[in-house]
């Protein structure tokens, strides 16, 4: 076997595992196959006009067209912890902001600025196949801790406490969930914000999606439920998902002021200040109208309805109703361990595998979040797209 050429850390990190999936039904798309990819986790909708507007006409001025400060515009912290305070609870100042390059930077930063060399970190599982990279890189080490469709795919301080160890130093904590679209009540939240304060260790909570609620959920920050949490927590957010803003990349941190100096410090050594357009753009979707917003929530309301009816049809396949995110992710254990297509299928992989040959659609795999045995779904694509896509899988599965 050849030597990696790369350092180790790098050679140690795995690709993106929904990146892999959606670049494969890409290039599908590209050969002329009519694939349909519920792998991607990206709203289908255009950024809001005056969003757009207000980029334009920062190109127009000049002094965008220069460095800027490394933590970020100071109106568009100012407008970060307005949000923060709204949206979590947590009354910061400016000074507690660090503007990111999207809210990859942010979790990364986050990561690095708390976790060292032989930590443990707990992540509740399913989860976001980038966590336990960062994890790694930072010389971590992830501790998984997994909850079923049973549970609702949200873990309990007993199952948490059975985890911990002397090397626990940080937990990531997600909600709304990427993969699973669940959401812990403020009981559960305060519930798992009480047992990390009395174990002393770091959160990061990612709260990338908390707009995207419904069934008139909300999603209540950890340091809203365990306001003592604050001086142990790192906020991380952006505008990519609730503003359909992805490929903008503008992100950011709200943390203890020493964290955010050393984070900030990391930054000015990576990127230094995030592109100034951008970060305009972001101060518009923030402090602008927001219908466009709300329309966009509504519409994934209707979608999410549609996509946990339609998946509901496919036989073997259990599909738990989300509370919040854009995803759906439907337990396939009962398609598991059976012949399709002449082939036994064990694993969500290879079922994955299957349907995107067979049914050309894309799906990303459990593997990618945790164990074997489900599927997700992302539903920020086109109604008609949505019921094409499960008709294809009624067929393909259904006697």
């Amino acid at each position: 076997m050849t030597e990696s050429r790369l350092s180790p850390r790098l050679a140690a990190i795995a690709p993106s595992a929904t990146l892999k999936v959606d670049n494969k039904a890409k290039a599908l798309k590209a050969a002329g196959r009519p694939v349909i990819s519920y792998a991607a986790g990206e709203p289908d909708f255009a950024t809001p006009d005056h969003v757009v507007e207000a980029a334009l006409e920062a190109v127009k001025d000049p002094k965008n067209h220069k460095y800027t400060a490394n933590v970020g515009l100071p109106e568009l912290r100012d407008a970060i912890a307005a949000k923060t305070r709204r949206d979590s609870g947590l009354d910061v100042p400016a000074s507690r902001v660090l503007v990111t390059n999207g809210g990859k930077q942010a979790v990364f930063e986050a990561i690095n600025a708390v976790v060292g060399e032989g930590d443990d970190v707990l992540l509740p599982t399913p989860a976001w196949t980038t966590y336990p990279e960062v994890v790694k890189f930072a010389g971590g080490n992830t501790v998984e801790v997994f909850a079923d469709a049973s549970q609702g795919y949200k873990v309990t301080p007993e199952q948490l406490e059975a985890a911990f160890t002397a090397n626990t130093r940080a937990i990531i904590f997600v909600s709304p969930s990427n993969p699973t679209g669940a959401v812990y009540t403020e009981e559960e939240t305060r519930a798992i914000g009480e047992w990390i304060e009395s174990k002393g260790i770091w959160v990061i909570a990612d709260e990338i999606y908390q707009n995207l609620t419904y069934d008139g959920e909300r999603a209540i920050s950890i340091v809203e439920a365990t306001p003592t949490l604050d001086n142990k927590t790192i906020l991380v957010n952006g505008v990519a998902k609730s503003y359909a803003m992805t490929g903008w990349r503008l992100g950011w941190l709200v943390a203890p002021a020493d964290i955010v100096a050393g984070a900030a410090n990391l930054q000015s050594h990576l990127t230094s200040n995030v592109n100034n357009i951008a970060q305009r753009a972001a101060l518009a979707a923030l402090t602008g109208p927001s219908e466009p917003i709300e329309e966009f929530r509504l519409a994934f309301d209707r979608r999410r309805k549609l996509i946990v009816e339609e998946l509901g049809k496919v036989q073997g396949v259990n599909v738990p109703t989300p509370k919040g995110a854009f995803y759906v992710y439907a337990d396939v254990t009962g398609l598991l361990g059976r012949e399709h297509g002449g082939k036994r299928i064990d694993t969500s992989l290879e079922l994955a595998d299957y349907i995107l040959d067979e049914a050309e659609v894309a799906a990303v795999p459990g593997e990618a979040f945790g164990p074997s045995g489900y599927l997700r779904f992302s539903y920020a694509l086109s109604d008609e797209q949505i019921v094409e896509g499960m008709r294809r899988l009624q067929q393909l599965f259904n006697d």
